[in-house]
């Protein structure tokens, strides 16, 4: 046994903008899977370390300990922004395995309702020692507690997104949960972008107030910070297509990597005819590794974060009560695909002409990720929670995932459904058909949904503002405008690219699936011809809303970059209780 003696140093987690040769921590700590009696806390280091404590109580004077992992694909590349890479290459030349550990430790014997101080500490190996600083953290709130929950999605280290969350901070102080549907960073296997990108706008950073990033609008320059959110209340993430990393490699660069995820069974089929050179011992646990590596991963995003686990689905879906919400976390995604038709693009509608004769080559589509049509295995486990005694009792009944079922944006286009291969006489051509009446989410999910009676579907996707209610009263919100938006599409604005002679008709503008967006309740923004606009698709303007389970409001509110000003409060509607 070593025993290794320390004096406290309290260091506090510095601003990755700077260097400094003091002993720091990666992150601040974060809060996990929060029970009836305990909560997880997670930090991260560059160090392996010796020892890794959490201090909390009134005194500080209780201690859990940390078990640590090594991330198993963080690494950087010539496109990484961090450290002192400035420049495309100019330290990082090729893909690099990046060391960072991740540390966990389970605070327990919490009171309920009852919020306490905590502190997290790590030992170097050369026996410093770097503390946060104190904040305050409670288990799992009692049915009855009123809070206030953040909704947000699609930060993907966007420039606004540091003075989004400051403004959550500053409208809301703080939150009691962060529910963020997917597409947290842009390349998952890219450890600056959710740790310490020199751009000041990485993921850990931005909910943690620890973000540095400058904005210049009409000459003004306002240095926003992000907002210091999750060191005091849990955050439950659900996987966007931003956390899906294709093919692995260590020679190609990340970006390349990502954009490059390849059908699972299409995998299978070429490990098949190749099993024997691949894996001569027929050994399952080689045979796995192999079609992950040459398929697509979540690891990264697995190993980060700590949620429940579905029996079926482990972390990728799942469902959990927190005060008087059931929330149900699933996961609805496929690659995004370029929607244009050029020659030479592997895209959502078309396979580019140099690629006819290599499929492995091919990108198939815009390929979903995880099945959801009725009769897969998450569907079943979507319908058998949705019946559970834990959803039927809940007060509220909110349902996430990241592609949208309704949206006047431009990712809900082609329909949510497997790509059909179209391969005319002689491969002059290989195009993907998306038939409308197969989208899984709208023939399969919404209706289950519907008649479990759920309140609200929150989603992202399409980096915009609109909301929608379906004829049983059921609302669907889409927040994802953190300050980028590729626009909305209503009235004489037409979604780009859509193809033109194929067999489906792809809807060009609107709600491809029949609703009509609701014009916000307090105060829309009005368009040119001075009429009340039903969503909010711009650059300058960043949106939040939050989740008021004490009220039952969902309120929606706006920040204009570029003006400055006031946070306003521009939507807000009200949950109808479950009887």
């Amino acid at each position: 046994m070593v025993i290794i003696s320390f004096i406290l140093i309290n260091v506090s987690v510095s601003n990755p903008l700077f260097m400094s040769s003091s002993p720091q921590l990666l992150t601040d700590p974060f809060l996990q899977l929060p029970t009836e009696t305990g909560v997880r806390v997670v930090w991260f280091t560059e160090f392996a370390g010796s020892r890794h404590t959490v201090n909390y109580g009134d005194d500080l004077n209780h201690t859990a300990v940390a078990t640590t992992i090594k991330l198993s694909r963080t690494r950087e590349d010539r496109n990484s922004k961090v450290g002192k890479q400035t420049e495309d290459g100019e330290i990082y030349q090729k893909t690099t395995i990046r060391d960072i550990w991740r540390h966990e430790a389970e605070v327990n014997g919490l009171i309920p309702g009852k919020r306490v101080p905590y502190r997290v500490t790590s030992v170097q190996s050369d026996g410093q020692t770097v503390s946060s600083d104190t904040f305050t953290l409670a288990s799992s709130p009692p049915a009855g507690t009123p809070l206030k929950i953040l909704l947000t999605s699609d930060h993907q280290l966007m420039p606004m997104t540091p003075a989004n969350l400051q403004k959550v901070a500053e409208t809301v102080q703080r939150v009691d949960a962060v529910f963020a549907v997917g597409d947290l960073v842009n390349v998952p296997d890219r450890a600056s972008e959710w740790f310490d990108d020199r751009r000041g706008v990485a993921f850990f950073p931005c909910l943690q107030g620890r973000a540095s990033h400058e904005i210049n609008k009409n000459g003004i320059k306002t240095v926003y910070t992000g907002g210091q959110l999750i060191q005091h209340a849990p955050l439950f993430p659900a996987l966007g297509n931003h956390e899906v990393m294709g093919r692995f490699s260590m020679e190609t660069d990340l970006k390349s990597q990502f954009s490059d995820p390849f059908p699972l069974a299409a995998a299978a089929q070429i490990y098949a005819q190749n099993a024997q050179e691949l894996n001569p011992n027929n050994d399952p646990k080689v045979k796995q590794t192999w079609l992950k590596n040459n398929s697509f991963n979540t690891d990264t995003y697995e190993e980060i974060f700590t949620l429940p686990s579905s029996s079926t689905g482990g972390k990728k879906y799942y469902a959990l009560t927190f005060g008087d919400v059931r929330l149900v976390v699933a996961y609805v995604t496929s690659i995004w695909r370029s929607p244009s038709l050029a020659a030479n693009v592997k895209g959502k509608y078309r396979e580019s002409e140099g690629d006819f004769h290599n499929p492995t080559e091919w990108g198939y589509g815009q390929h979903i990720f995880e099945p959801i049509k009725k009769g897969s295995t998450q569907y079943n486990w979507l319908e058998q929670e949705l019946n559970s005694p834990e959803f039927k009792k809940a007060k509220y009944k909110v349902v996430m995932f990241h592609h949208p079922p309704h949206t006047l944006g431009e990712n809900i286009v082609p329909a949510y459904t497997d790509p059909v291969q179209v391969i005319d006489r002689n491969i002059k051509s290989i195009r993907y058909e998306y038939p409308k009446q197969e989208d899984y989410i709208i023939r399969d999910v919404i209706p289950l949904l519907e008649a479990a009676n759920v309140q609200l579907v929150f989603y992202g996707h399409s980096h915009l503002w609109n909301r929608f209610i379906s004829n049983s009263g059921m609302h669907f919100l889409e927040s994802s405008n953190v300050g980028n938006s590729y626009g909305a599409f209503i009235g004489d604005k037409q979604r780009n690219n859509i193809p033109i002679g194929y067999q489906e008709d792809y809807v060009a503008t609107g709600d491809p699936n029949g609703l009509e967006p609701v014009v916000p309740t307090i105060d829309p923004l009005i368009d040119e011809n001075g009429q009340p606009m039903p969503y909010i698709a711009s650059n300058d303007i960043t949106v939040f809303s939050i989740f008021d389970t004490g009220t039952g409001t969902v309120s929606s509110y706006r920040f204009d970059i570029a003006k400055g000003g006031e946070i306003i409060k521009f939507d807000e509607f009200k949950l109808k209780e479950s009887t």
